[in-house]
């Protein structure tokens, strides 16, 4: 605690003012990191609408080949039975599908437990013929650290009797090198493994190991050894325009003629197979035929279009903003002297500009905007033209013209805008999509944001080149606000010497005084 003033001078406000012109380096540099933070603000801020371009928009939507078809698979009589989807190959023969028998999956089922049993249950528990729900307190340790194996296409795995059931089915499917899914019926308490691949090209190998003993299966049974049914696999049996499909399908969802169809169930109540020859009863097919929908890829053109021009125009006005020099970060004692509104208005002035003329996205917009008057002859042909040279690279549709194209030649409008095969990257959609994803690495190298996310609130990256810049600037304020604080002690130490003895010459002048006047 100081206690000054005993001279009547007000020491505080004196040194306060000599400290004043001592604080304007650490006000500067504290402007400084400020407006670096600021930046690096602005910067994670823009990446994340870079990263819903180029992600969301661009690779998500934009570049999907159904993002351009033009062909639309339209379903009569049993729609239940399939999910249709014409592909841009799709060759408009009409096709009558019946559905004989549905591909099904290679598969092992116990008889279960019955009911009363939950796959929340431990292995102890089941082993015991304990229901979920009754006391478990006659089990022992051993119980639950007794093994129980089983060994699926050639892996073996242990499991204990502390494990449960859907922890059990968890480890199973997680093991995505087995190709199989495991499954449990409470209502039954059948266990179940299935191949994940359908018809006669799934493979399922499930075995007791060690001759049967604590087999994982048995656990599962209504006595000590479970009977375990084997469950073939069937491929599908479907006819197109009375033609059985040969090979028979191995999978639901086959692809004929450019239509992809998820088919759903069977469309005949039964049916004979003589010699390959297959007979129906109480089919009920459906029919598809393919028709030419222009709308989809013209709602896709024109929210490419929109959100190309919004990009554009967002780089622009970050690289064009104003900056205003005279309008620096405030500092403490600014702050406390203003009004909230005041410190709000000025804030948007100092936050103005913040990557004016930013070496990083000019290039980027150079590079959007050569992209597309590369191809503005092709592109023009399709109906997408430039706008006046004072809108900064905006790009416009002719609708009518556009369906036209895509209609004629879809191919063509697929080839420019999106590519095929090789020529992917080197469309405009594979074009825009390289150079914002290396415009992103360029921001996130500098200012220490990630490409791979476009949270607003991601942690930066300390190693980035702003990164180690602020962290310079941190070690210079610390260091700075060090020896102002000795600086300021310093004076109050020298001030106090001065009022010690300015007292101590005022006592000596008083005792003369008294002394002469005697």
């Amino acid at each position: 605690m100081r206690i000054n003033g005993f001279s009547g001078m007000d020491i505080d406000s004196m040194v306060k003012e000599l400290m004043t012109a001592k604080r304007a380096p650490l006000d500067k540099l504290n402007q400084k990191k400020t407006l670096l933070e600021w930046q690096r603000d602005s910067y994670r801020e823009l990446n994340s609408k870079m990263y819903e371009f180029r992600n969301t928009k661009l690779q998500q939507t934009y570049r999907q080949s159904a993002a351009l078809n033009t062909q639309k698979a339209v379903v009569t009589g049993n729609t239940d039975a399939v999910k249709a989807e014409a592909g841009a190959t799709a060759n408009g023969i009409k096709m009558e599908v019946s559905v004989a028998q549905l591909a099904t999956a290679k598969a092992q089922e116990t008889e279960g437990k019955g009911q009363g049993y939950s796959s929340r249950q431990s292995l102890a528990e089941l082993a015991n013929g304990i229901k979920f729900g009754q006391p478990t307190t006659s089990l022992g340790t051993s119980d639950y650290s007794k093994e129980y194996k089983i060994k699926i296409n050639d892996v073996e795995m242990t499991f204990t009797g502390q494990d449960t059931v859907s922890s059990i089915i968890a480890k199973i499917n997680s093991k995505t090198d087995l190709n199989v899914k495991a499954s449990f019926d409470d209502l039954t308490g059948k266990f179940t493994i299935a191949s994940k691949d359908l018809g006669s090209t799934g493979k399922l190998d499930v075995k007791a190991p060690d001759a049967g003993n604590n087999a994982l299966m048995d656990v599962f049974g209504q006595g000590s050894t479970a009977v375990v049914t084997d469950i073939a696999a069937k491929d599908a049996i479907v006819l197109i325009n009375g033609k059985k499909l040969d090979p028979p399908p191995t999978s639901n969802i086959i692809t004929y003629n450019g239509v992809q169809m998820n088919l759903l169930s069977t469309t005949a109540s039964s049916f004979t197979d003589t010699n390959g020859t297959i007979t129906l009863s109480g089919d009920k097919p459906f029919t598809i035929n393919t028709q030419s929908d222009p709308d989809k890829a013209l709602e896709t053109v024109k929210a490419f279009i929109a959100d190309y021009n919004t990009m554009l125009d967002l780089l622009n006005t970050k690289v064009g903003e104003e900056k205003y020099r005279s309008f620096q970060p405030l500092t403490s004692e600014q702050r406390s002297a203003m009004t909230e509104s005041d410190i709000k208005l000025w804030e948007e002035k100092a936050k103005s500009g913040l990557l004016k003329n930013d070496d990083i996205l000019s290039s980027l917009t150079s590079k959007m905007r050569t992209i597309m008057s590369e191809k503005m002859g092709d592109l023009s042909n399709i109906g997408i033209t430039g706008g006046k040279y004072y809108e900064n690279g905006k790009i416009y549709l002719d609708e009518d013209k556009f369906k036209k194209a895509i209609l004629d030649n879809p191919q063509q409008v697929s080839d420019l805008l999106q590519g095929s095969g090789t020529s992917v990257d080197s469309s405009i959609f594979g074009k825009l999509y390289k150079e914002m994803d290396t415009a992103m690495t360029k921001v996130a190298e500098r200012a220490g944001t990630t490409k791979f996310s476009g949270d607003i609130n991601s942690l930066y990256k300390e190693e980035s080149v702003m990164g180690k810049t602020l962290k310079g600037y941190n070690t210079e304020i610390t260091a700075l606000e060090k020896r102002l604080s000795d600086l300021e002690n310093r004076y109050y130490k020298q001030f106090t010497a001065m009022e010690t003895a300015m007292n101590k010459y005022q006592s000596q002048s008083s005792s003369l005084s008294s002394f002469f006047a005697s």
